[in-house]
């Protein structure tokens, strides 16, 4: 892969080419992006999706919104760290090409802004309610009228795959959806494969899955322009700004979810204190910090430092991998070779036994997988009766609030995957509205 290729301005539908070293420097393509995916409702309805505990009134708990803010602030930093390292090794993407450090950084801080953009209210126990209605729940009946990767999209349904799918989803008028460069789209496929086959090697990039079957035309597209390297029907290598993108996601949620607990009492400052110090223990400033009375104080300062240093470190490993990066093998993400990673560890056990696990996170995710079961249980059978021409009564209604459009030539996976793409578009409270309306419940 070469890096010309890689930082691609390409756009869904362009009939001529779209040179760096041409563009407006007032409000460059890769920035057009941002504000792209900023502007967007699907973005703006992170503002009430689960981060960590569903349906919180505390307001200093984070969103899928603040949390999506902060990854994409860090991932600027590592995106122009490691953009300027680039330059100055391979000094003709700027002499010939136009390219600056801070392309690499608005590309990676735009992917980083998208990177839960799919992720169904709930969180990861939305993702497993829609997978668990087709794969154990009622769901199941529509598995023969579909391939087998089909209905694994649906079984295995993934926020990385629809995140994909609300990016580039053409609609009435909106050709292409947001129409973002052909870069961030790359450095936003963590998961660039099908559905199918599963985890095909441990390499970190096949964990999940990166679009629907039905999008594999213009994921294969995107790939070939920015010379992904092909590994079988359907399956690429990442492109390798993804690996800062995926680091500046684990640099947010290790240090911020561990934040959230904190605010919540649910882990005590000097435990809180006692980790973070550990994690920056040969960095800091003894005197500053010694003047801090305030335990928030003393919290803030650590995780500014904290995340500083992480930075520092996930860029200099990512320019010590480089080629492995751009012949596709590094098989590893860049924060599992971290040298703090002991510490790393430590902290995020403390967060899964005192806030991922905590009694009323699990209660809420059990409420909210309730609730997207129910509301597949009506919506599915209601849409393939629209498709079959035979609704009833309670279907119509239903169509009709919902502002979907089935008709009879989609075929059944079409309808289920939309009916999917539905669900996910709600928010929590949205999802609990409608859960309470199905229930009889005028809300």
């Amino acid at each position: 892969m070469t890096w010309e290729q890689l930082m691609s301005l390409k756009r869904q539908g362009d009939q001529h080419k779209r040179l760096r070293i041409e563009q407006d420097e007032t409000r460059l393509g890769f920035e057009v992006d941002y504000d792209r995916i900023i502007f967007s409702s699907h973005f703006r309805s992170l503002q009430d999706k689960t981060q960590v505990i569903p349906l919180s009134k505390n307001s200093f708990v984070h969103t899928r919104l603040t949390h999506s803010l902060e990854v994409s602030v860090v991932g600027r930093s590592l995106g122009r760290a490691v953009g300027r390292a680039l330059l100055e090794r391979h000094p003709h993407l700027s002499s010939i090409h136009g390219y600056q450090p801070n392309d690499f950084g608005a590309v990676v801080a735009a992917a980083a802004l998208a990177h839960d953009i799919g992720n169904p209210p709930f969180g990861h126990s939305g993702e497993k309610a829609i997978g668990d209605f087709f794969k154990t729940g009622s769901g199941r009946a529509y598995a023969s009228d579909m391939t087998p990767e089909e209905y694994q999209d649906l079984c295995d349904f993934e926020g990385n795959a629809n995140g994909f799918k609300m990016l580039t989803q053409t609609r009435d008028g909106v050709e292409g959806g947001l129409r973002l460069s052909y870069a961030t789209l790359g450095a936003f496929m963590k998961y660039p494969k099908g559905s199918l086959p599963k985890k095909p090697s441990p390499h970190c990039a096949d964990k999940k899955y990166g679009y629907f079957s039905g999008d594999q035309s213009f994921f294969e597209e995107v790939a070939q322009e920015l010379g992904l390297i092909k590994l079988g029907l359907g399956r690429f290598t990442r492109h390798p700004l993804a690996y800062l993108v995926e680091a500046a996601d684990d640099i947010c949620y290790t240090i911020i979810d561990f934040e959230d607990g904190i605010n919540l009492g649910w882990i005590s400052e000097d435990v809180a204190l006692e980790f973070l110090l550990r994690l920056v223990k040969d960095s800091i400033q003894t005197e500053k910090y010694s003047q801090l009375t305030k335990s928030s104080d003393r919290l803030a300062y650590l995780r500014s430092l904290a995340i500083s240093r992480l930075i520092q470190e996930a860029s200099a490993l990512f320019l010590v991998h480089e080629d492995l990066l751009l012949t596709g093998k590094m098989e590893q993400s860049i924060m599992s070779q971290s040298q703090f990673k002991a510490q790393i560890n430590d902290i995020l056990r403390v967060s899964k036994e005192r806030v991922y696990e905590h009694p009323e996170v699990l209660r809420k995710e059990l409420a909210g997988h309730r609730m997207l079961t129910d509301i597949l249980s009506a919506y599915a059978p209601a849409a393939i009766n629209t498709k079959n021409q035979s609704p009833t009564f309670f279907d119509q209604l239903l169509m009709q609030e919902s502002g979907l459009e089935i008709h009879p030539q989609h075929t059944v996976y079409e309808v289920l995957l939309e009916i999917s793409h539905f669900v996910s578009r709600l928010t929590d409270s949205n999802a609990l509205a409608l859960s309470s309306r199905l229930g009889g419940k005028v809300v």
